[in-house]
């Protein structure tokens, strides 16, 4: 039998990765999402010089993918901030909602790369974010089982990133 049809395991050889899905969406990001981003390069460029380093094939293969992903993540992403003078709620803003049993919660309305549910960062594109949008405040939105009541509408400047 011929050697070019025998599969001999080859350790130089990484096999290809799938690429991280980029989604079809648009690519709001707000100024601390931007910062996020840049961050997830920088991390994942020291990672690699750190893999190469090494010399480990497998480490440098999955970061390439992921500063794939962020990269194409960097060059298309869209800074929104919310208009100053609406009372509507927009991408950006802080949502105060008061439940039917009095507990109050805070979202705020960030890019998916950004969002972190259980620190009250939620995605636009989230069933609650699309029920807030374009509502003010009183006005009542479908929140998980139960309608709640929007009390507040804030434009906190952003988090420093830790």
């Amino acid at each position: 039998m011929s050697v070019a049809f025998v599969k001999e395991p080859n350790e130089d050889q990484v096999e290809a990765l799938p690429e991280r899905d980029l989604g079809t969406e648009p690519n709001f990001v707000t100024p601390r999402g931007l910062r996020l981003l840049d961050r997830e390069i920088e991390t994942n460029e020291a990672a690699l010089d750190d893999a190469r380093a090494k010399g480990d094939k497998i480490a440098m293969a999955m970061i390439n993918r992921d500063l794939r992903y962020w990269r194409a993540r960097r060059s298309t992403a869209q800074v929104v901030a919310p208009q100053a003078d609406s009372d509507l709620v927009q991408f950006g803003h802080a949502v105060e909602i008061r439940r039917p049993n009095g507990r109050t919660q805070t979202f705020r309305i960030v890019g998916i790369d950004e969002a972190d549910p259980p620190q009250g960062r939620i995605s636009y594109l989230s069933p609650l974010a699309r029920q807030l949008v374009g509502k003010e405040e009183g006005d009542t939105v479908r929140a998980g089982p139960d309608d709640a009541e929007i009390v507040a509408i804030r434009l906190d400047e952003d988090a420093p990133i830790p």
